[in-house]
């Protein structure tokens, strides 16, 4: 059940009149086109609520996603909307680390971040917008209740509190007229950011990743470092920042979510899993090249990132990866590479990505997808498992949410969900983002350093706008 509306914005005003409500989320399409960003979500309210830290390296048969398809299980239907992306279903993230137990990978790093492994929320209602259309949809389900006509009553009150509280905000939000975006201007000072490794100790895990790929233990590697800083206002000040994080780096897939005692604010331009009417697909990215202000410089680092050898190895090699993962759970014969190598601008970095999809097979469902393929193998290396391993003995700290990924599940069984890259998490007053890369055995130390302080810029640039007004003892650690 559904209701429709004019609608020409992108649907920022509409989270900022919700951003009390609780457990909100926004899908965010904020770099728009008819393939990859037609679409944004909002959702708040969740009627059930699903979540586990995870503490031990091994995941028994009834927790994690098998304890979540099991819940899920009795909302599950046959059919989906034809013209609506979701309707309703399972919004939230498995975190990196979750992985980890998944694949029974012992944890030596410090977790200092204290927040679920899985979280998901059973929303009955969302806010779908049509950019491309210019149509906005509020639509309801009417679970938890089974009953047709217990869902069919609750399905028309749960659209008309929305509407309520949508047309009654501060400005009619359904008038072509309000929403401007206001962020601040200027630079702002330097932020004294906490780094979990120097730049030794980053190039010492560098060379310690090649070398493991001289005996042959791997053939790729993601390493990462860890910025934080201390925010005494983060709740208050995430959607602001997340406003300034959109304006510089517009994504495909980013989102917004305001937790019980976090919020994720991600401009990922990363889709890891996406399952549409039996098509499963996966878009790992894997090559970086900065952007210039400069057209010419900037052409010129286009033209490097295109000819680089070692880029081109890096996407292949998870190429390759990521077919394999597929195989697990789709039909043999039909998982092929749709796209090898696009290239794909964003505001600060060029990427490359290739398209992999295949066939579900008939006895495999969602659940069963993500189990094969999270986490996912441009963020960890190659062979995977190893991989993973390196990065636990590498790197200091728990990656938690970074690389993990957020996304839905509808009641139907589709989903679409991203990888937590370019992504800022802000809990218990401090406000943390991570980067990194791929090694690979051409592989130069500082120019990887190099790679992950230009995949920060953007993070670190919003910080510096939205924090720049604070109190100088506000914004020093």
């Amino acid at each position: 059940m559904y209701k429709s509306f004019d609608y020409a914005k992108d649907g920022l005003e509409l989270v900022r009149a919700l951003k009390d409500e609780p457990y909100l989320f926004f899908l965010d399409s904020s770099l728009k086109s008819s393939e990859s960003g037609r679409y944004s979500l909002i959702g708040f309210d969740p009627f059930d609520i699903f979540e586990e830290r995870v503490d031990s390296f091994s995941l028994v048969q009834e927790k994690g996603l098998a304890a979540l398809k099991k819940k899920f299980g009795v909302y599950m239907q046959n059919k989906g909307s034809k013209f609506l992306p979701f309707q309703g279903g399972l919004v939230g993230y498995l975190s990196y680390d979750y992985g980890l137990s998944q694949e029974k990978i012992l944890r030596s790093s410090l977790r200092d971040i204290h927040l679920p492994d899985i979280w998901f929320g059973f929303y009955d209602s969302v806010i779908v917008i049509d950019h491309y259309a210019q149509k906005l949809y509020v639509s309801s389900t009417g679970f938890p209740e089974k009953q047709s006509y217990l869902r069919e009553r609750r399905a028309k009150e749960r659209l008309r509190q929305i509407v309520k509280k949508l047309s009654l905000s501060e400005a009619n939000l359904f008038h072509p007229g309000c929403g401007t975006i206001h962020t601040r201007g200027g630079t702002g000072p330097n932020l004294n950011l906490k780094c979990n490794v120097t730049q030794e100790r980053y190039l010492e895990m560098v060379k310690k990743a090649l070398e493991h790929i001289r005996q042959g233990d791997i053939y790729q590697v993601n390493l990462s470092q860890r910025f934080e800083m201390d925010s005494l206002d983060c709740s208050k000040e995430s959607l602001e920042i997340y406003e300034v994080l959109r304006k510089i780096s517009p994504s495909h897939f980013g989102c917004y979510f305001e937790g019980r005692d976090h919020q994720i604010l991600s401009s990922s331009p990363e889709e890891f899993l996406r399952l549409q009417n039996g098509i499963l697909q996966t878009k790992p990215m894997k090559g970086t090249e900065r952007r210039s202000k400069d057209s010419i410089e900037d052409r010129l680092l286009k033209t490097r990132l295109i000819h680089s050898g070692k880029d081109r190895a890096e996407l292949l090699m998870i190429t390759d990866l990521e077919r394999n993962d597929l195989g697990k759970v789709c039909e043999y014969g039909s998982v092929c590479v749709k796209k090898m190598r696009a290239l794909e601008e964003y505001a600060t970095v060029f990427q490359t990505t290739s398209t992999i999809e295949g066939k579900l097979r008939k006895d495999k469902n969602c659940f069963d997808a993500l189990r094969a393929c999270f986490p996912g193998g441009s963020i960890t290396g190659a062979p995977k498992i190893r991989a993973m391993q390196i990065i636990e003995e590498l790197e200091p700290t728990a990656r938690g949410l970074y690389t993990g990924t957020f996304g839905y599940i509808d009641f139907s069984g589709n989903m679409d969900f991203n990888i937590l890259i370019r992504t800022i998490v802000a809990s218990r007053n401090k406000i943390y983002f991570q980067s990194g890369g791929g090694i690979v055995a051409d592989s130069v130390p500082e120019q990887e350093y190099n790679e992950t302080l230009i995949k920060k810029e953007a993070m670190h640039s919003c910080l510096k706008q939205v924090l720049s007004k604070r109190p100088l003892e506000r914004a020093m650690l």
